[in-house]
């Protein structure tokens, strides 16, 4: 193929740069602490801890994402309303809001005095400074993620299918889930896949809303970020890598997924 060589060497050339050789550091960073000290630190309970809240977390933020983002992407492109223009460009602010803005602004709505959090208080229910109000700022982040993966695919549809589906006798449960949501699967996959990735990293909404408790609310980004505050490098480079590799296998996993999905969709 004709400059092939050329952008070929051009790609692997930027992505060593941006990617591979960050990571490769990070990874020569933690080996540094020595195979008993890795060990110790990435089993010990408060990272443990981070960890779960972190992923465990996320994956939950980016399944609601996907029931919600697949409804507001289905009501804007099937219907047209009033403000739907608002609504649509609406849906882009968390890309835009720097995340320390967000993370104020929720914790302003849901700390224990805030608008709803104080209508939530006399009712037991506590959102702000626990992992609720962590699964709301991962929620706020991932949700665009979603809503613009699927809401092309939905735009490319064909009404006529489902009318045609509906003269043949389907129920309305039956069009949705025969005709609507097999095309729209791979592109749901990639939208929770890319919440989840957002997610799971997710630092500056989060922690002025978390509470930071450790073994309660502490993610594990906020933990790297004290090792290196106590100049702890090597620590902060274990968990670095942990997650790294947590995030790439899970990752991996949806990636074949998706692929599978597509290869069966082919295939129908």
């Amino acid at each position: 193929m004709p400059g092939f060589g050329l952008g070929f060497g051009i790609i692997v050339t930027a992505l060593s740069l941006v990617v591979l050789i960050p990571l490769a550091a990070l990874v020569l960073k933690a080996a540094g602490a020595g195979p008993e000290e890795i060990w110790a630190l990435a089993t010990s309970p408060r990272v443990l801890s981070a960890l779960r809240i972190s992923f465990g977390l996320a994956l939950l933020a980016a399944a609601v994402n996907v029931v919600f983002g697949l409804i507001i992407a289905w009501v804007l492109v099937r219907y047209d309303f009033l403000g739907r223009r608002i609504i649509d460009a609406a849906v882009d602010l968390p890309f835009a809001l720097p995340t320390a803005v967000a993370g104020i602004a929720l914790a302003a709505l849901y700390a224990p005095n805030g608008w709803i959090g104080a209508l939530l208080a006399p009712l037991g229910v506590k959102v702000g400074y626990t992992p609720a109000g962590i699964l709301m700022a991962l929620i706020f982040i991932g949700l665009p993620f979603v809503v613009r993966t699927v809401q092309p695919v939905l735009a490319e549809m064909e009404a006529e299918l489902e009318e045609a589906a509906a003269l043949l006798g389907a129920s309305r449960w039956k069009t949705i889930t025969g005709v609507i949501l097999p095309p729209v699967l791979p592109a749901v996959l990639t939208g929770f896949t890319l919440a989840f990735a957002r997610a799971v990293g997710e630092y500056g909404s989060v922690i002025f809303i978390a509470g930071n408790i450790p073994m309660v609310s502490e993610i594990a980004p906020l933990l790297i970020v004290i090792r290196l505050e106590q100049f702890d490098y090597a620590g902060a480079a274990v968990i670095g890598v942990v997650m790294l590799l947590l995030s790439f296998i899970l990752i991996l996993g949806l990636n074949l997924l998706q692929a599978a999905l597509r290869r069966r969709l082919g295939h129908v």
